[in-house]
């Protein structure tokens, strides 16, 4: 297992579900910038996903809060991304960590371009079935179109191919 860092929607996604332990079963340690927490925990949304799930498992050491130190590259870099997801990447890079998590494709590409390896919600969740941690995604990519996640079509198909969970009405 590996170390991580993640930013926000992932996390509350896997609030969403019920499910943001899976995070702690798949890998030893879990990071999260300080601008990633402070958008989920003093989010002004009605939702409110993630929050209280999110400040337990930084209470109860289960994740890692990091301050990222090259705030210039971040300032530098902001605009082209958001602030939470620059210090993901410059995070993990401060860090020597090899994988992100984070589901925005503008992220995953620069990411990329750093020499990280992405991985998303679907993705999260396709690795929990192969752990064995879960034992079908399709429940949980259902719960998550019904609380509004934008999961694509073709993602939908491609992770229930790649789970071997296909049947002849998604073909």
């Amino acid at each position: 297992m590996r170390k991580v860092i993640s930013n926000s929607s992932p996390i509350i996604a896997l609030s969403m579900i019920g499910h943001l332990s899976l995070m702690n079963e798949l890998f030893d340690e879990v990071y999260l910038p300080a601008e990633v927490y402070r958008e989920i925990v003093e989010s002004e949304s009605l939702r409110e996903h993630g929050k209280r799930e999110l400040q337990e498992a930084v209470e109860h050491g289960r994740f890692q809060i990091y301050q990222v130190q090259n705030e210039e590259l971040v300032s530098k870099l902001y605009g082209k991304l958001h602030r939470g997801e620059l210090e993901v990447i410059i995070g993990a890079k401060e860090l020597g960590l090899e994988v992100v998590i984070i589901d925005e494709k503008s992220a995953r590409r620069l990411a990329d371009t750093f020499m990280l390896n992405s991985i998303g919600t679907v993705g999260l969740l396709l690795f929990a079935k192969k752990k064995g941690k879960i034992t079908e995604i399709r429940p949980y990519l259902d719960r998550l179109l019904t609380h509004h996640f934008r999961i694509s079509t073709g993602l939908y198909k491609q992770a229930l191919f790649q789970a071997g969970e296909t049947d002849e009405s998604i073909s």
